[in-house]
């Protein structure tokens, strides 16, 4: 794999730009045809999110980094294998850096893995630019999470939209025209008061958690340098975060290949009917997959790639209507 550096200034200079007025520009060139959104496709939150945007093929996002906000441009040159990244903010550097292990560059399990059914070998073919996301951002995948927790998808994509439009900060340059938030730091969501959250639509129990982790965002950065085993330990020490709240940031955050999202309302129920003709519970889901450890969630997600969730035959659950929503 190849790539270069980043292209706005000489390498080791200022960034151009840092300050939103011009990009720092990236091209990297991987050795398979990245596929950017069914990569990053997760790390969207829902229709609405405040910090993606899909533009005449450009995915541009919004986000946070240790070096502050940042708004992310990039587009693909499929015959050749490469990908555009722009970026503006205090961010741009930061984020560029690491834009190849962001899309998987490090997900060495993808060239190792054995497909033990037709389904998953199937799904293989159809996604070979697919890879096992790794954005090092923690936060920016365990706080959405703790908001999705036992609630419909509805419930949790609008209340993670509500906190990012009333909480978040205008993206830098050209992305705060078009719209995007930068999903707020640690320091605003733990002084985000009570009833705020309740207007959100996000239960006292959800929104305790949320500022526990807020209130540990720094030992939680530290993740990425962590093995899995140990990330995932520390993860589930915080109270209000569980085995499912884990998983959904270690597929992303961590880049875990393994990572299933036990305990999922539709997680098991998807697989089980996908590879069995049959609903199956957690429990069976861990045998049906036993040929895979290791690499339990690149099956779950290939599978939702394409499109293998078992029928619905009744209506949708309805959003509860308990908390304040105004």
């Amino acid at each position: 794999m190849t790539a270069t550096g980043l292209g706005a200034v000489p390498c080791g200079a200022p960034p151009t730009g840092s300050g939103g007025a011009r990009p720092v520009r990236r091209v990297w060139r991987a050795a398979w045809p990245v596929d950017v959104r069914a990569t990053w496709g997760v790390l969207r939150r829902g229709a609405g999110d405040p910090a993606w945007r899909m533009v005449a093929g450009a995915l541009w996002r919004a986000t946070s980094t240790p070096e502050g906000p940042v708004t992310l441009r990039t587009t693909t040159r499929p015959a050749e294998a490469a990908v555009l990244g722009e970026a503006w903010g205090p961010g741009a550097r930061w984020v560029l850096e690491r834009l190849p292990t962001m899309l998987g560059e490090e997900d060495d399990g993808a060239e190792r893995f054995v497909a033990h059914h037709d389904l998953v070998a199937r799904a293989l073919r159809l996604h070979p630019g697919w890879r096992v996301p790794r954005t090092g951002l923690v936060l920016e995948s365990l706080v959405p999470a703790v908001i999705e927790q036992k609630v419909t998808g509805q419930e949790a994509f609008s209340g993670w939209r509500r906190i990012v439009q009333r909480f978040g900060e205008p993206a830098p340059g050209p992305g705060g025209a078009l719209g995007l938030r930068v999903p707020p730091p640690p320091a605003v969501l733990a002084q985000i008061p009570s009833w705020e959250w309740l207007r959100a639509g996000v239960s006292p129990q959800r929104s305790a958690t949320v500022v526990r982790v807020a209130r540990v965002a720094g030992r939680l950065e530290e993740l990425p340098e962590l093995d899995l085993v140990a990330a995932r330990r520390r993860l589930v020490s915080i109270p209000g975060v569980g085995v499912w709240t884990a998983a959904e940031t270690a597929h992303r955050a961590l880049g875990d290949p393994d990572a299933v999202s036990f305990g999922d309302y539709h997680v098991a129920a998807n697989i089980g009917w996908a590879l069995t003709g049959r609903p199956v519970d957690d429990q069976a889901l861990v045998e049906l997959l036993r040929p895979y450890a290791g690499q339990r969630y690149r099956v779950q997600r290939l599978l939702e790639l394409s499109g293998a969730v078992r029928p619905r035959r009744g209506p949708r659950m309805a959003p509860r209507r308990h908390l304040p929503t105004g």
